[in-house]
């Protein structure tokens, strides 16, 4: 990407509060809630916030938001910290908001002592209701008349855990009549009693996230604290809090979230697709995640360059799937080895190569790196090519194998059809072919002239190999917006598995060395391989193009 581009709105936004003196320097800050894995779309914020701070010199803390211990466990933050690590990013600090918790507490105490907060014995269904309507203001019951004294005792009673879950929350008293929803005495604590993976069983109640964010960031001192356009609404609270408590002034800003066609991506989905077995798991190749798309074999690099392709903006919008495949396939088109497999073989016999002959011609390993070596590939006698490399009576400019026709062999030589073998059932067994000797690549002095040249494998040394293609996990453009259950768009063809025959070399690789598999599509090595049995994952074709489930 161009060095020369305009700024996004918060980049001015920062530059103005730089060069006005405003902040000596930025602090962002990265909130997941450990409630899941992350997804393409973390990846846009994590990319914005980090990369923010590198570019102007400032510094981004990675904050878990722990307020619901229900839904909450370690699992989610390691694979959190990992995926940021794996993108390329480092934090300041790690903390929680559960490291909060007894500020926040004394936050929520010095609300209700200054009469701007109270307790309500309110029903879920009859908070609903008294708070109206968009049209509509909302009514304040008579717990809001509560003395100051009051709400301080049945505060503490309630971190004491004398009140079942549900019977009572801290409200905020602000005004029922404002047209925000948000700001109609919202819900600052409620009653769970529920192990929590860091405190355990310390606390019984706990902040509701628009309480805990903002006094989060002030806590840490945030300059800029970056949200998704849903978050505006919830501006004007987080505002509040911080100036009744008059605390250091953080300020948010939102941006479009990222919205990725043929994807879900809300995390109560996904966590539904894992627990219902529509897939293997978080990081399932089909998966969103960030963890399944680097399974696949997605890179970091990549995903970056998507997330700056895609650009900050103040309005939504629906992203092109094959943008993402178009970054992968441009990075991994430099980084990665070429091999060949064939998929779906046919013999060939070369009939006057030397009989017990096997020679090592060298072939490069990615013509797209001076520095990328070669590799040997054995030859001999028998050989096998892709059976669609072949066809017995071909239409005009077909420039692959056809009896009487000749072709180039990929850092091979040339042959020729000279006959076709067949079974009894008229299926084809066998080619029989004549190599031209002088035709060696890299030394060929045959003066052919051929305009096909073919991936190919040496029949006595190939590897088999499971090969397994993915396609979009979803079949319509947006399953989160189709009427009906989203699982009823799942696509199923989403994989098919192949047997492959793969040159020798590619028992070398390891867990993640990815290759393109020469005319197929660029593929990694699952995690799942063992010694006898490998394993790919095809990460994104050649072209772009995909098959669209009907």
């Amino acid at each position: 990407m161009s060095e020369e581009k305009s700024l996004n709105f918060i980049e001015e936004i920062i530059e103005e509060d730089l060069k006005s003196g405003k902040y000596k320097s930025i602090l962002t800050r990265f909130p997941p809630e450990p409630n899941g894995y992350l997804h393409i779309g973390h990846s846009k914020s994590i990319c914005l916030n980090f990369g923010l701070a590198i570019k102007y010199g400032g510094k981004t803390n990675l904050r878990f938001d722990d307020t619901n211990p229900v839904t909450e466990e370690t699992e989610y933050v390691e694979s959190i910290k990992d995926d940021i690590r794996w993108l390329g990013f480092e934090w300041a600090n790690e903390f929680y908001a559960s490291d909060y918790f007894e500020q926040l507490y004394g936050f929520a105490v010095r609300l209700i002592e200054k009469g701007l907060a109270y307790v309500d014995d309110s029903s879920s269904e009859d908070i609903a209701k008294q708070k109206g309507s968009p049209t509509v203001p909302g009514v304040r019951n008579q717990f809001a008349e509560r003395s100051i004294e009051e709400n301080l005792q049945l505060f503490a009673d309630m971190r004491a855990g004398k009140y079942k879950d549900g019977e009572k929350v801290l409200r905020a008293k602000i005004d029922m009549s404002s047209p925000n929803m948000h700001l109609r005495d919202p819900l600052l604590y409620r009653i769970k009693h529920a192990h929590h993976h860091r405190t355990g069983d310390a606390w019984c109640i706990y902040p509701m996230y628009d309480f805990a964010h903002g006094q989060s960031d002030s806590i840490e001192k945030i300059t800029h604290s970056i949200c998704t356009l849903e978050f505006i609404p919830h501006r004007p609270l987080y505002d509040w809090c911080i100036e009744k408590l008059e605390i250091f002034p953080s300020k948010q800003y939102e941006f479009a979230r990222l919205n990725l066609n043929y994807t879900v991506m809300s995390k109560r989905k996904l966590l539904q697709l894992v627990n219902e077995n529509h897939v293997t798991g978080w990081d399932d190749p089909r998966m969103p995640t960030i963890s399944g798309l680097r399974r696949r074999g997605y890179t970091p690099e990549s995903i970056r360059d998507f997330a700056e392709r895609v650009g900050v903006a103040r309005r939504e919008n629906l992203i092109e799937f094959s943008l993402l495949e178009f970054c992968v396939r441009e990075h991994l088109n430099k980084i990665s080895l070429r091999r060949m497999v064939v998929f779906n073989p046919i013999k060939v016999v070369i009939t006057n190569y030397p009989d017990g002959q096997t020679e090592q011609l060298a072939s490069e390993n990615n013509p797209e790196d001076v520095n990328g070596g070669v590799r040997n590939l054995p030859f001999s006698k028998e050989i096998l090519i892709e059976a669609d490399d072949f066809m017995e009576n071909p239409p005009r400019k077909f420039f692959r194998l056809a009896p009487g026709g000749k072709v180039r062999l990929k850092s091979a030589y040339i042959i020729q059809c000279d006959e076709v073998v067949k079974n009894d059932d008229g299926r084809i067994k066998e080619l029989r072919c004549s190599y031209i000797p002088e035709s060696k690549s890299g030394t060929d002095t045959s003066g052919l002239k051929v305009q096909g040249t073919l991936h190919w494998v040496n029949a006595a040394d190939a590897v088999e190999v499971e090969v397994r293609e993915y396609d979009r996990l979803f079949r319509v453009e947006n399953p989160a917006s189709e009427e009906g259950d989203f699982k009823d768009y799942i696509n199923p063809d989403s994989l098919t598995v192949v047997t492959g025959y793969a040159e020798p070399s590619i028992k070398e690789a390891k867990p993640q060395d990815r290759f393109q598999f020469l005319r197929k599509g660029y593929y990694c090595l699952d995690k799942d391989s063992s010694a006898n049995k490998l394993i790919f994952n095809r990460t994104v074709t050649l072209k772009d193009g995909w098959s669209k489930a009907k």
